[in-house]
């Protein structure tokens, strides 16, 4: 069984995370007109000036107040910021502040905190959350996946064009000695160990580490490529309804989709995809991108696979049978680089199949963590055992068949929020995430 803990932050170390994350939130606004922060560029995602308050409303509610004095549940997270009373859809009609006026906010939470930082026990075993710096951990993740939503945001907006592509450039590395696309690779079965026992960083969500047995299955040695999926489009695969479930056909139908979001084609040009205000010609070797749980799902039917389970996912991608262990990447110990995978959103895309080429693991899965989050075929729900902490709306109020896990993280997820245990969630029908996929069958 895996036992693998991060270690307890120091207070020096813990102020140089909050510094980096909130310089990391504002420059990739940087470029962003004040206006298009107030707008609502879809009712998918809040606007922009939403989710900078709410950042300072969680760090303000978990650091100075529930850390000081104990308190575990999430009584305090009320008012416009509450994502609960205040849906996506609804946020543009709330009294939202100007970017000043947030970025304000957000400044006098840190000062606070940092203030407060020096009083704090974090070997306190009668305070969980301080213990090891688990409460900041929690807040810098939390800050994390929100500039990867607002890159979500970003991506979705139109109108004045975003600089930041501009200013970095997209990052092309050359396809790297990955297996031949479309290859796979086999898991004999057996037990493994699947989640975690962490609770310095890990969510309550990726505990606890536990055992199960898994029958042998195939799995693709990578994601799903741009080129696979316009075979798949070619041979009419948004037009054959046997390859969707009645779920698929209804979304199918309401979205008139024919290919993945942010595709056009081009006549004899081809197809193009847009990427932050950008459009390029679709690259062929590039994970696909921007596609639902439904379109993954037909897609592995066309191929005569289908889409792995998240224990299949974690087992591919952790599973050492020499060891018999699980190791925390799939690379093993080190943490997340921008040589091991990508990740950290400044390359603003994803990269060709292969291009990390350390990126691989034990069984011979490439590409498992970063590009892309990939779906699986599991409906979100608690491990055995789960306990909630420290409050059930990070987890315990999403579980049930309404919501597909994704695992590994994205080009846009920051290192300090994906692990291998890391569990995200969401809608079958979404794909403005930046979702793609690869497929397994039976062993």
């Amino acid at each position: 069984m895996s036992t693998h803990l991060p270690r307890a932050l120091t207070a020096t170390e813990i102020t140089d995370l909050l510094h980096e994350a909130r310089a990391r939130t504002l420059f990739l606004l940087s470029g962003v007109e004040d206006e298009d922060l107030l707008k609502q560029h879809d009712p998918l995602m809040s606007p922009i000036v939403w989710d900078l308050g709410h950042i300072g409303h969680f760090e303000e509610v978990w650091l100075l107040k529930n850390a000081a004095s104990g308190t575990h549940g999430s009584e305090g997270l009320e008012g416009i910021y509450n994502p609960f009373e205040n849906p996506r859809a609804v946020r543009d009609a709330l009294p939202l502040p100007r970017r000043a006026e947030a970025e304000g906010y957000l400044a006098e939470i840190r000062a606070r905190v940092l203030g407060a930082l020096g009083r704090m026990d974090f070997e306190d075993s009668e305070q969980p959350l301080l213990r090891d710096g688990f409460v900041f951990r929690m807040v810098l993740q939390h800050e994390y996946q929100h500039s990867e939503t607002i890159l979500q945001t970003l991506q979705l907006k139109q109108g004045k064009l975003y600089d930041a592509p501009r200013a970095w450039g997209f990052g092309r590395p050359e396809p790297g000695s990955a297996p031949p696309i479309g290859s796979m690779v086999r898991f004999q079965g057996g037990e493994v160990s699947i989640g975690t026992d962490d609770r310095s960083a890990a969510y309550d969500n990726e505990r606890p580490c536990h055992a199960r047995i898994l029958p042998p299955f195939w799995i693709d040695a990578t994601p799903v490529t741009n080129r696979q999926y316009l075979e798949f489009m070619e041979d009419e695969g948004y037009r054959r309804m046997e390859l969707w479930s009645e779920e698929g056909r209804a979304w199918l139908e309401a979205e008139e989709a024919v290919s993945p979001k942010y595709w056009a084609c081009q006549g004899a040009d081809g197809w193009s995809c847009r990427v932050m205000d950008r459009t390029v010609p679709v690259p062929p070797d590039h994970p696909v991108m921007h596609v639902c749980y439904h379109e993954a799902e037909a897609f592995a039917r066309w191929a005569g696979k289908r889409l792995p389970t998240e224990f299949e996912w974690e087992a591919a991608a952790t599973w050492d049978p020499i060891e018999g262990r699980a190791r925390p990447f799939p690379w093993g110990e080190q943490a997340p680089g921008p040589d091991l995978a990508n990740l950290d959103q400044l390359g603003f895309g994803t990269a060709p199949v292969g291009a990390h080429p350390e990126n691989v693991s034990p069984l011979g899965c490439y590409g498992m963590i970063g590009d892309v989050w990939e779906w699986t075929s599991t409906d979100f729900d608690g491990y055995p055992g789960y306990s909630t902490f420290p409050y059930p709306e990070y987890s315990e109020v999403f579980f049930g068949d309404d919501y597909k896990v994704l695992r590994g993280g994205s080009w846009a997820t920051r290192p300090g929020a994906i692990r291998s245990t890391f569990r995200n969630w969401d809608y079958p029908i979404r794909r403005q995430i930046f979702s793609g996929f690869r497929c397994a069958r039976d062993g």
